[in-house]
């Protein structure tokens, strides 16, 4: 850990753990039509995407996404390119994955993956949406309100908050990501983009205690 890089406190580690099981829908993985594998810096997205198809969950994998500025170093050719490619490596076979790499937020990896999928002649009443583990519920909110004939079940890698705190290298990074994804789930639906999703008092709390604090780098202007 860099010296720029903060050490959050035991109090701020409570906080960021509630947000963190608040944004984590705790569905059961069960067989679906198809899974999309949503595009991100984390490429543990794919390895889980890898290890439902092995379990004999769905036959059919779409990985949606493009690039956006903390991915395009990492994964320059696109991130549905290079999550596609890992899962490949993991014995997924190519014909059973299909790509959509142009999708630059969820909203897009959603309709857009949905697009791929009629195109390939693939209409599905059950989807499996496989994502970061943070990310679930914002991803759910967002496919709910764009795809709401589906079924939608989410799934991310069963990582515990200090094992995915030590797998980024960076707390305070990973603290402002969870802020900023629960802005999203709280104002989205204001946009049209997302369904609501009730926000408990305690959650709301510590949400707020933490923006008090300065973790705010991931937050969109109001």
């Amino acid at each position: 850990m860099s010296d720029s890089q903060q050490v959050i406190t035991e109090d701020q580690w409570h906080q960021a753990k509630a947000i963190w099981d608040y944004h984590q829908m705790h569905h059961q993985a069960h067989p679906a039509d198809v899974a999309i594998g949503l595009g991100s810096h984390d490429l543990g997205v794919a390895t889980r995407a890898a290890e439902l198809y092995h379990e004999g969950l769905f036959p059919t994998l779409v990985f949606t996404g493009g690039n956006s500025p903390t991915t395009a170093k990492v994964f320059p050719r696109g991130e549905a390119v290079h999550f596609r490619e890992h899962a490949i490596d993991l014995d997924v076979p190519a014909s059973a994955i299909l790509l959509e790499p142009r999708a630059a937020n969820t909203g897009q990896n959603i309709t857009l993956a949905r697009e791929v999928l009629a195109d390939a002649g693939i209409t599905p009443k059950k989807v499996l949406l496989v994502s970061k583990p943070y990310m679930e519920r914002r991803s759910y909110a967002t496919a709910r309100k764009l795809w709401p004939e589906v079924e939608m079940v989410c799934a991310s890698e069963t990582l515990e908050f200090d094992d995915y705190l030590k797998s980024i290298g960076d707390e305070k990074l990973v603290v402002d990501m969870l802020v900023g994804d629960l802005q999203r789930v709280i104002e989205y639906p204001k946009l049209g983009f997302a369904i609501e999703q009730e926000v408990p008092e305690d959650v709301r709390a510590a949400y707020e205690s933490l923006i008090h604090a300065g973790f705010t780098s991931r937050l969109i202007a109001s």
